[in-house]
């Protein structure tokens, strides 16, 4: 994938991401139930720990992340939910615009040569391309999300 297609992706993603979270009350953003038992805060705080995880790698070219990347997926996200369910949800929602706009700036400085080429970042794998690691924590993510809390937004109405 080559920089200004990644740019692009990514930012009418966000777009989407944003007008989506915009529909809801703050009142529904708290109510559990926009997937399993999370609510619609307890999700952006799931996708930020993605975005603000790989911004630094980003920067340092060097695969390293907290110590939850060594867990399953399910393991990893109990502990956030965890970590993030008595925050504020305008903590919440200020954290992940800041880890959005830290991940911006970090894709800002990567040619598309780093978004291809696993070995232009220590540590990773071979068979990874690093735009891969940046959808999968970042467009593609909001999309994982996006048809679960719109069908929850439809029950509220």
């Amino acid at each position: 994938m080559d920089k200004r297609t990644l740019i692009q992706t990514l930012t009418e993603a966000r777009a989407e991401w944003e007008n989506l979270l915009a529909q809801f009350s703050e009142d529904q953003m708290l109510t559990p139930g926009a997937t399993g038992n999370w609510t619609v805060k307890d999700v952006i705080a799931h996708v930020t720990w993605g975005e603000r995880e790989i911004a630094p790698v980003l920067r340092t070219r060097k695969l390293v992340g907290s110590e939850l990347w060594n867990l399953t997926d399910d393991e990893r996200n109990e502990i956030v939910y965890q970590q993030q369910k008595d925050r504020p949800l305008q903590d919440i929602i200020r954290n992940e615009r800041q880890a959005y706009n830290d991940l911006f700036e970090a894709i800002q400085t990567l040619s598309d040569e780093d978004l291809n080429d696993p070995h232009r970042f220590q540590d990773m794998p071979e068979q990874w391309s690093p735009w891969q690691l940046i959808a999968g924590n970042s467009f593609k993510h909001y999309r994982d999300h996006m048809p679960a809390l719109r069908e929850w937004l439809a029950k509220q109405r």
